[in-house]
Parts: C-alpha cells; structure tokens; sequence
C-alpha cells in the first residue's frame, strides 16, 4: 500500500473532536435521566393505587367465576350485554388484555364514565367481578 492509502481520511477517520463528545455525553444523560423518571412515574402510580387499602384487598382475595357471572349479569348485562359483548355500554370482550387489574376496580367503582353508575361492591363481589371479567 501506499502512503497516500493509509493516510486516507476514509480509512483512518479521525476521532470526533471534544465538542462532539460533550454532546454525546448530554444526550446519554439527559435520556437516563428522562428514562429514570418515567420509571419513578410508573412505579409510584402503581405503589400508590395498591397502597389502596381496597384494591389491595380485592386483589389479593381469590374471586369465583360463577359468582361473578351472577353479579355481571344483575349488574353490568343490562349495558353490556350477557356476554359482555355490548350493547349501550361499550364490548369488555378480553377487556383484561386491554385494562389493567387495578384499572378495572377503579372503573367499576368510580363512576367516572356516564352513564355507568359508581358501583360499590364489597371486596369479595369486587373479587367475583374482576374473575368473571378476566374469563371474556
């Protein structure tokens, strides 16, 4: 090889200049930063909402299938049809794919979404509900 080969900027490039480091190192810290964040987000919703002396009860109470069906057909069958497939109220077909536990209690319990009702069931029938709810 010759000497203009090995001096080629193509083969040797050269490497970025101070300027270019300082902002990688920016960007990689500002992302960690950033993504750190987020997480503390995340994991302090969900430590706040199972903190929930309620939610925390349903979710650790095991629920019955056929109890539930009971309560979703007095309850829910109305809007949302029995089999959960909808009628006024909105399809909750694999709804637990789509919503999570503690997502779900909220829902029921709030009322938040007229013309739903707030339902208050105790935690044992709140258990039922999510067990039938989670087997659409």
């Amino acid at each position: 090889m010759t000497q203009n080969a090995i001096d080629s900027p193509s083969l040797n490039p050269s490497p970025p200049d101070s300027q270019t480091n300082r902002l990688i190192v920016q960007f990689v810290l500002a992302a960690t930063i950033i993504l750190v964040c987020v997480l503390l987000v995340v994991w302090g919703i969900h430590k706040v909402q199972v903190s929930d002396p309620y939610v925390h009860d349903v979710l650790t109470s095991n629920g019955r299938l056929e109890r539930g069906q009971q309560l979703f057909w007095q309850n829910c069958a109305t809007c949302h049809g029995l089999k959960g497939t909808g009628e006024v109220g909105p399809d909750l077909q694999h709804v637990s794919e789509r919503k999570s536990q503690i997502a779900l209690i909220k829902q029921v319990t709030s009322g938040k979404t007229p013309p739903m009702p707030q339902f208050q069931p105790n935690t044992q029938d709140m258990a039922d509900l999510l067990e039938f709810l989670n087997s659409l």
